[in-house]
């Protein structure tokens, strides 16, 4: 079967690469036609009468110019080894470039992973890339548009202009569709900060088409190409970057990226708006000597996003703290956190600087930290109980020195025990009436 297919134009520059060649090989021979029934058309070993329109490049790849009609077939890639051989296959398929529809396809261009396939039997199926459909069968249900070579107007949908073909040999009962596949969605739209952090990188993306669709980036209507303030501008496939200076950025300015494919006539776009990084924190922190304490800072808006680092005060707003020692900074997202261990009153008190910068500016937030002494609980508690019982004392003091019978009353009145010790004297009755019967004689 076929392994790549390759689509050129007459007049144009075609290589037909001869991938996945070993290093150990000994020889690369290509055939034109099966390989067991046709001499070799060129070899990187043996000379042949020359052409100048056939040569080899990196002494793999075999090269066409000025394509004729007649160049089309299938090739065969063949690499001697030692002990084995390995066989690489192209089919080159060649049409005639008298038709202005075919403007937007380049002279040549491989599609190696598209499938090829012969309609035969009724059966139809589409996999995607081009096809080949039998002329008893013009037009497919396929699920995406095909454009036909063909001499009517419009074929399926009417996507693309009709062209017409000519495929002589054994093909030339066979139409060639081209399937066309346009991105399905919008493209995307992001900022990122260049390497060096100082310029800005806009970047679009707009995947899932065929060919790759075209893409530019505009602000205020102008396209940034031919604008003094970009540095470079690069593409890649489907993913267009602009790098721009930061000198020219400011706060909420906005960018536009606009996309453009063959089969879609809309133009969508997507748009990056670059903002100034934002600040908060949490209030006043305060350390005790010996412990230790996190401060943290949170960017809440930045486009791009923003690089967060700590300063130490504005007496040396420079000189950025590092992380090591008694100090440690982690940052997860667009929250960064410092960490101060065994605090110390006369080195870590006092306001610190939370920055944030991206291409177009920076912000500063001041935290202060305030270190005290720890304080003596075992102390305190003993002050207290002091103070308590002065002032227990001062109380009675002060009640005993204004009223001193309130003690004895109260001692009086406190019910005395038959044990402790008082002694009873008892008088007889009759006695005590003798002495005072000798009490009146007398």
């Amino acid at each position: 079967g076929t392994d790549e297919v390759v689509f050129g134009q007459v007049g144009g520059s075609i290589l037909l690469l001869c991938r996945n060649v070993s290093k150990e090989a000994t020889e690369v021979v290509w055939f034109q036609g099966d390989p067991h029934s046709f001499p070799p058309l060129f070899s990187s070993r043996v000379s042949f009468p020359p052409d100048v329109r056939f040569s080899l490049v990196d002494n793999s790849s075999l090269s066409i110019t000025e394509l004729r009609v007649q160049d089309e077939g299938n090739y065969t890639c063949r690499e001697v080894l030692n002990k084995t051989d390995h066989e690489h296959r192209v089919q080159l398929l060649v049409a005639s470039k008298s038709f202005p529809q075919l403007s937007f396809l380049p002279l040549a261009f491989h599609i190696p992973k598209f499938i090829w396939h012969w309609w035969k039997n009724n059966i139809k199926k589409v996999q995607g890339g081009f096809i080949m459909q039998n002329l008893s069968h013009i037009c497919s249900q396929a699920p995406k548009c095909v454009s036909k070579w063909l001499v009517t107007d419009l074929a399926c949908a009417g996507e693309m202009p009709a062209l017409k073909s000519s495929l002589p040999g054994s093909v030339s009962d066979h139409m060639l569709s081209l399937l066309l596949d346009p991105p399905q969605a919008t493209p995307k739209c992001w900022a990122e900060t260049s390497s060096s952090g100082l310029m800005l990188q806009l970047f679009c993306s707009w995947p899932g088409g065929y060919p790759h669709p075209t893409l530019h980036w505009r602000e205020e209507g102008q396209d940034l190409e031919n604008s003094s303030w970009v540095i470079s501008s690069t593409s890649s496939s489907d993913t267009h970057v602009e790098t721009l200076n930061s000198s020219h950025l400011s706060h909420r300015k906005v960018f536009k990226c606009v996309g453009s494919h063959v089969v879609k006539q809309e133009q969508p776009a997507c748009t990056v708006e670059i903002k100034l990084p934002s600040l908060e924190s949490e209030p006043p922190q305060t350390c005790f000597v010996g412990d230790n304490v996190t401060l943290t800072c949170r960017v809440t808006e930045s486009t791009p996003a923003a690089r967060l680092s700590w300063l130490r005060d504005i007496t040396q707003p420079e000189v950025e703290i590092q992380p090591g020692g008694r100090f440690f900074i982690a940052q997860e997202g667009s929250v960064s956190r410092l960490t101060i261990q065994n605090c110390s009153q006369g080195t870590d008190g006092g306001c610190y600087i939370c920055k944030a910068q991206n291409p177009v500016g920076l912000r500063e937030l001041f935290i202060c930290l305030t270190v005290k002494q720890p304080v003596n609980i075992v102390g305190v508690v003993g002050a207290v109980v002091v103070l308590s019982l002065l002032a227990v004392l001062t109380v009675t003091g002060v009640v005993l020195y204004y009223n001193p019978l309130l003690c004895l009353r109260v001692c009086s009145a406190v019910p005395r025990n038959a044990d402790s010790g008082d002694v009873l004297v008892l008088v007889d009755s009759e006695d005590d009436e003798e002495g005072k019967g000798s009490k009146e004689a007398l």
